[in-house]
């Protein structure tokens, strides 16, 4: 009987302890359906034009207890590009922005992730849009957790961040149209 009791401290022990331990890095994919990127520019010096891209895909690597063994990786089809106008649309495709057909992918690796408070992440990766490489800094937030119908478990994230399009080699329409472009990406990805 003490055997069996010597036991089952031991059991209770090794639980707690793994209990105790911090949680493994975890891999979730991009959700391209529930993820949205945004874009807006400045017209004329007058309005705000929006867009998007209905493409992107990656993947999120999640250490709530060390979050510099985070990061995130991002695909963006540039061809996806949608701002409700077919010939603008296809405009920013050519040459004179995208330039789709030579560079059809734009992407986002991080380098760097470090924690600014309990739901917020600062993170430091490099952007390439048109085959130009740039470095970007932007707080990321948490904005929940969740099960989809499938029982997956999902994470979201949310930020907001400023480039410059000329220090990507796209001058069309300089100064006319916007030089800064606010970019807003909300993220679901799944485990």
């Amino acid at each position: 009987m003490f055997a069996r009791a010597k036991h089952l401290v031991a059991g209770a022990v090794a639980a707690v302890v793994l209990w105790a331990l911090p949680a493994a890095a975890q891999t979730y994919t991009i959700d391209p359906v529930h993820t949205s990127l945004v874009f807006r520019v400045k017209h004329m010096n007058a309005a705000y034009v929006y867009g998007m891209f209905r493409q992107v895909s990656g993947t999120v690597v999640v250490d709530e207890a060390n979050p510099a063994r985070s990061s995130i990786n991002i695909e963006v089809d540039a061809n996806s590009v949608f701002t409700a106008n077919e010939q603008r649309d296809n405009h920013l495709r050519s040459p004179d922005f995208f330039n789709t057909r030579q560079f059809p992918t734009i992407t986002f690796r991080s380098t760097q992730v470090r924690r600014v408070n309990a739901n917020t992440v600062q993170v430091t990766g490099n952007l390439t849009i048109r085959g130009v490489t740039r470095p970007v800094t932007a707080n990321v937030v948490m904005t929940g957790k969740g099960k989809s119908p499938q029982g997956k478990d999902l994470v979201g994230f949310e930020t907001t961040f400023d480039i410059k399009r000329s220090d990507f080699g796209i001058r069309y329409g300089l100064p006319g149209l916007g030089d800064d472009v606010r970019v807003i990406l909300s993220v679901e990805a799944a485990k």
